[in-house]
């Protein structure tokens, strides 16, 4: 952990002017976070939302359960802590946590809509009988 002497007030502005401005991940990392991101499976906020010139956000991965834990590759270094983004990478993960969810949210919608019985039971009906299509003679 790094201290910081609190008698250095040049020190503190310093640190907190990095925390301002955030810091980028890498590229593997931010594709790797952005998949969590579209699974709405991340934490994201501005670091101070009450400072008009703090842009970086902060970021926290909740873990994977299920078969996507089995699927989707995520390294431990973006579990068990928060990161602190740049406002370019922290303002995209919010754009493709908000398209996962507008995309998961249309598709259980039309899942609620399909019809699976008639779709399995009267596949045939729809064609008329021995399996020929009508023509117009």
């Amino acid at each position: 952990m790094k201290s910081i002497k609190v008698t250095d007030i040049g020190s503190i502005k310093n640190e907190l002017n990095k925390y301002k401005k955030g810091k980028k991940l890498t590229i593997q990392l931010f594709n790797q976070a952005a998949r969590m991101a579209w699974l709405g499976k991340i934490v994201l906020s501005v670091l101070d939302p009450e400072d008009p010139d703090c842009r970086s956000w902060l970021l926290y991965v909740q873990p994977l359960e299920g078969m996507a834990a089995n699927l989707v590759e995520v390294d431990d270094e973006l579990y068990d802590q928060i990161h602190i983004l740049d406002a370019e990478q922290g303002r995209y993960l919010a754009e493709l946590m908000r398209d996962g969810l507008t995309h998961r949210a249309r598709e259980l919608e039309a899942l609620n809509q399909r019809d699976f019985y008639f779709g399995k039971f009267f596949k045939d009906a729809a064609q008329p009988v021995g399996g020929e299509e009508a023509s117009d003679h």
